[in-house]
């Protein structure tokens, strides 16, 4: 027995991390980063795909290497609606087939490659990853955002960060109420969290805080009201209203991400903002630009946290930390076959969390800080 054993000091248990990638909709970014007639290059699964939008518009996903030889798709032209591989002008469908090879009278029957399924939807390009090669299923279609398409909101503000680490780091937010106050610097005063099937819902009210307020002439937040659900291992909707001195801002947040390799992720935002009487014309469109630079500073916060904190499969919780395990248990889902998929990773599991202590230590620390601000002295 070790001294650390016979301490009953607590280990920090890790196993290896999943070599599969998650099962799922994967969002790549704005759909008309893909529209310029060029092929692209996105590096995710592990592997390098390439999108390239054809002559009718429709935006395909394939892997990017040439079966032929090896050439770079992405390196090639857009033909029609074929990529061309720079190698040797071999012409490429959307649907993975050979469509012409320009100096042979046939092509081969078994000319062949991958092919992505895709989902251009509300001014976003997904792709459906299985590690099985089913379809994607219907009931976990990505549900439509009527904001998306309607003038009266704004257009997305979008913004992309290569974070190296796992995923599983940005999903375990989804319960962690605590680091909201800590990290993020936001008051939470209502956390409740509802898994079922393949979504996971965070819903949060907090209110804001005087000790981390900047100086600003507008109107005050008062707090904000969120309604944030993953669908799927990677996307997620979060209906976010901001509460004002005598109006709201209602807003749609994403916060979504796909995977480089098995150590990094692009973590991906994108915000529009309703336009209203307090809000109209070009006074959203900068609340939302303004919305997304405090939203990428909430990640830069994150990230600043998941670059050295260790992976962790067995957490040490008390009373008033969400329900990790249980989210953790509904991931799974996505990292194994259809087939192992237990109807405990997929049950209605509701936990309502008492805030009444956390509560109760925020208030006396902000009031701490603000005496301290008022001394000009520095916050402990």
């Amino acid at each position: 027995m070790t001294a650390t054993e016979s301490d009953g000091v607590r280990v920090i248990e890790a196993e290896a991390i999943p070599t599969r990638y998650a099962r799922g909709w994967h969002c790549l970014g704005l759909s008309e980063r893909f529209r310029d007639g060029r092929p692209h290059a996105v590096r995710a699964f592990g592997g390098r795909l390439v999108v390239f939008a054809g002559e009718d518009g429709g935006l395909n996903v394939l892997d990017a290497y040439c079966r032929h030889m090896g050439g770079d798709l992405s390196e090639g032209t857009v033909k029609g609606n074929e990529i061309a591989c720079p190698f040797h002008d071999w012409r490429w469908g959307g649907d993975g087939r050979c469509k012409k090879i320009p100096y042979s009278r046939r092509v081969p029957l078994r000319a062949r490659t991958a092919a992505w399924p895709t989902l251009d939807q509300d001014g976003m390009l997904f792709v459906w990853n299985d590690p099985e090669g089913n379809p994607p299923p219907p009931q976990q279609a990505i549900p439509r955002i009527p904001g998306a398409t309607s003038d009266r909101w704004t257009d997305w503000v979008w913004t992309e960060t290569v974070v190296h680490a796992n995923c599983r780091e940005v999903v375990d937010n989804v319960v962690d109420m605590a680091h909201f106050f800590y990290v993020h610097y936001s008051f939470p005063t209502y956390f409740k969290n509802v898994f079922e099937d393949h979504r996971a819902t965070q819903i949060m009210k907090g209110r804001a805080r005087p000790d981390a307020r900047r100086s600003s002439r507008g109107p005050q937040m008062l707090g904000n009201t969120s309604v944030a659900t993953y669908y799927g291992p990677s996307f997620m909707i979060d209906e976010l209203t901001y509460h004002y001195e005598g109006f709201d801002i209602n807003s749609v947040l994403l916060n979504c991400h796909y995977p480089i390799d098995r150590n990094s992720f692009v973590l991906q935002s994108g915000i529009i903002t309703e336009r209203s009487e307090a809000l109209p014309g070009e006074a959203a469109d900068e609340m939302a630009r303004k919305l997304s630079g405090f939203i990428q500073l909430g990640f830069e916060q994150d990230i600043r946290i998941w670059k050295t904190k260790a992976r962790i499969d067995n957490p040490l919780l008390c009373e008033e930390d969400g329900p990790v395990y249980q989210l953790r248990r509904w991931y799974e889902q996505f990292y194994v076959d259809v087939a192992d998929v237990t109807p405990e990773m997929t049950a209605r599991f509701e936990f309502e969390l008492d805030t009444t202590r956390p509560v109760e230590a925020w208030e006396q620390e902000v009031e701490r800080n603000l005496a301290a601000q008022a001394a000009g002295e520095r916050p402990a």
